[in-house]
């Protein structure tokens, strides 16, 4: 007779204070610049026996984002890119968790940036065991990544550079580092 119990599904929230979402594009098509949205939040259910049964529902908060440069942080959120005035959050809603090594999982879902929605593949690794914190939750940790087209968002703004090129390259590459919480 086996004596072995099912993992139980759990849910968690994303701890805003202890993640977030960064991207990098090329700039003038020789260096990539970075930035980070500094306001995140959601919920993930996982389900370690079944990952099918798992889920992701991510937001966040456009205005929240950071170059380190005040202009061009206020150019990204006009209509020319992330028009925040209009579309002030950008959400991932996973449809498929698919296991694909120790502690890898490949999650697609939709993806809505300035109100276009796309399907996108993240691909989640470096999942932790749950770990207790000092406030009795229990959290673990996962970094995520994916690379998209802006312009499959609508983000199409550019300009020409004298030498040949464009000013902003095509492709984001996002990564995302999240802690989750859940009540022991």
């Amino acid at each position: 007779m086996s004596t072995t119990q099912a993992v139980p599904t759990m849910q968690y929230d994303i701890d805003p204070s202890h993640s977030g979402a960064q991207f990098k594009v090329r700039h003038m098509m020789i260096a990539f610049v970075k930035g980070e949205f500094a306001k995140i939040s959601g919920k993930v259910v996982f389900d370690p026996a079944n990952p099918a049964a798992s889920s992701i529902d991510v937001s966040i908060d456009a205005a929240s984002i950071n170059t380190r440069e005040p202009q061009r942080d206020n150019h990204l959120r006009s209509a020319d890119f992330l028009d925040v005035a209009n579309h002030p959050t950008l959400t991932f809603r996973s449809t498929k968790v698919v296991a694909s090594g120790k502690d890898a999982f490949e999650v697609t879902g939709d993806l809505t940036i300035r109100g276009v929605t796309r399907e996108a593949n993240l691909l989640v690794d470096g999942v932790t065991p749950e770990a207790k914190d000092p406030w009795g939750g229990l959290r673990r940790g996962a970094s995520a990544s994916t690379t998209i087209h802006r312009k499959d968002f609508g983000v199409h703004w550019n300009s020409a550079l004298e030498s040949g090129g464009w000013l902003v390259g095509e492709d984001v590459h996002i990564t995302a580092d999240i802690e989750l919480v859940r009540k022991a």
